[in-house]
């Protein structure tokens, strides 16, 4: 039967040998009858110019009466079949151009995910180690299964090849890339080059809310570009004629830039000048706008005073977060923060930190103490309020010249000491670099005048216990 399906010499021959024959079809027959369809599809010609029908052909298969008594069969019977004919079935119908929410590709994804434990390195590269095109690309990387876990075999074998087809692929799908390298925290730098060329190609032609989907791996990944040089001025060209098309996806191309510590001074004139601001205060993302733009302005004042155009107005101020970050309450039980605290509770008392503290311009940190000139740690009572950082919800807490004039006016005294518990979330996949967000933190907390010890989890992990915690 497979060398039948595999010699087939079109379309309705592949689909009589399977239905026609079901007792002398296994498992195994199916992806290759589905590989088959996929070949003979591609070598078919799309139909003339005003013909009528525009499903081409592919879509007038799909409404074949026998190729729908073939995923028939593959629904019934999936769930006895074997790992390796379920990974082939699944990148057969990707491939083909099967739409996610058909029965046969749901069916076949619930399957896969039952059994991702039970899957091997091998049965799971197989669904995207054949060569891929832009249709097949598109399918797999929209596919959920595929979004939530991590396939870091794919991605290096796409880093190789990538390049030679980014030319080909639609911005479309060069953004679900992106979103998936930067989900998982792959900083692949081949891959991550891959899509900076193709923006600094494409950029003119695309919108900002794309731009946004492209630059954003970028910042996630706390990596620069090999074409930065040339990149980061055509996007700067780009953002001052489209700023006020889409304000938000402005916003977050400016934010990755700054987590590169690029400072884009002529977009920066856009954003803060008051037409901008009272076109994004009326719009249904105010706040989140408000949130990026109080960080954006902090972040000119600490890191690039030599600027010197508008600022965001003191009374649009807001925190930019205002207590623990998604990512670090949904690890909450991954986390060695549980275990720090405790060790920190027994080495110096409640008496003598804080956790979870916010500090302008909304930076949560996991534990913050006082230290004086000896080192020794400080009761909370025994340091000058006047010293302290200053409350969340204060006035004051928005005027960071204040804050760092308040935390240093006393160093020769003692030091406000920010502990930091780096989970394996705050790094890049596989590597000691940390996420673009953190080390913006890092670098800020710094220059707002805190001294930060840093815990990394591969630390962490080695301790054995509350006495070496």
């Amino acid at each position: 039967m497979k060398r039948l399906i595999e010699r087939s010499r079109s379309v309705g021959e592949v689909l009589r040998w399977v239905t026609q024959n079901p007792g002398k079809v296994s498992a195994s027959h199916y992806p290759i009858a589905l590989h088959k369809l996929g070949q003979l599809l591609q070598q078919q010609p799309g139909p003339p110019a005003g013909a009528g029908d525009s499903r081409g052909p592919a879509g007038q298969v799909l409404e074949q009466p026998e190729f729908h008594v073939l995923c028939q069969a593959i629904v019934s019977g999936c769930a006895k079949f074997d790992n390796f004919s379920i990974v082939n079935c699944l990148y057969a119908a990707a491939a083909l151009g099967l739409p996610g929410e058909s029965p046969l590709v749901r069916v076949l994804e619930d399957e896969s995910r039952s059994r991702l434990g039970r899957f091997n390195q091998k049965d799971v590269s197989m669904v995207f180690s054949s060569e891929a095109n832009n249709k097949a690309l598109e399918a797999i990387f929209s596919s959920q299964l595929f979004y939530e876990n991590r396939q870091e075999r794919f991605i290096r074998s796409m880093a190789e090849w990538l390049p030679r087809k980014a030319e080909n692929l639609t911005p479309y799908t060069m953004a679900l890339i992106a979103k998936y390298v930067a989900r998982h925290r792959l900083r692949e730098p081949r891959l991550l080059d891959t899509i900076a060329n193709f923006l600094l190609k494409r950029g003119e032609q695309l919108d900002s809310k794309v731009i946004q989907k492209l630059v954003f791996p970028f910042s996630r990944m706390n990596y620069r570009p090999s074409n930065h040089g040339e990149l980061f001025p055509k996007l700067e060209a780009i953002l001052e004629q489209k700023a006020g098309s889409s304000p938000l996806a402005t916003v977050n191309i400016l934010m990755s830039m700054f987590q590169l510590s690029h400072f884009p001074q002529t977009v920066l004139h856009q954003v803060f000048s008051p037409g901008f601001i009272t076109n994004v205060m009326s719009s249904p993302y105010a706040l989140i706008v408000r949130r990026y733009l109080s960080l954006l302005d902090a972040a000119v004042e600490l890191e690039f005073r030599e600027y010197s155009g508008p600022r965001l107005d003191p009374r649009y101020r807001v925190l930019m977060f205002e207590h623990a970050l998604t990512a670090d309450e949904a690890n909450r039980k991954y986390s060695y923060k549980g275990l720090v605290a405790e060790a920190l509770r027994q080495l110096v008392g409640e008496e003598c930190y804080r956790q979870d503290e916010v500090l302008p311009p909304g930076y949560c940190t996991d534990f913050l103490l006082w230290i004086n000139r000896s080192g020794t740690v400080l009761p909370l009572s025994r340091v000058p309020a006047a010293s302290r950082a200053p409350p969340a919800t204060s006035p004051v807490a928005m005027s960071l010249r204040s804050s760092v004039l308040a935390l240093t006016s006393d160093l020769q005294d003692f030091a406000p000491v920010v502990l930091s518990v780096n989970d394996k979330w705050h790094y890049c996949q596989n590597s000691d670099i940390l996420v673009g967000s953190r080390a913006m933190r890092d670098r800020h907390l710094r220059l707002l005048g805190y001294c930060l010890v840093q815990l990394p989890y591969t630390e962490l992990e080695k301790v054995s216990g509350i006495e070496e915690a």
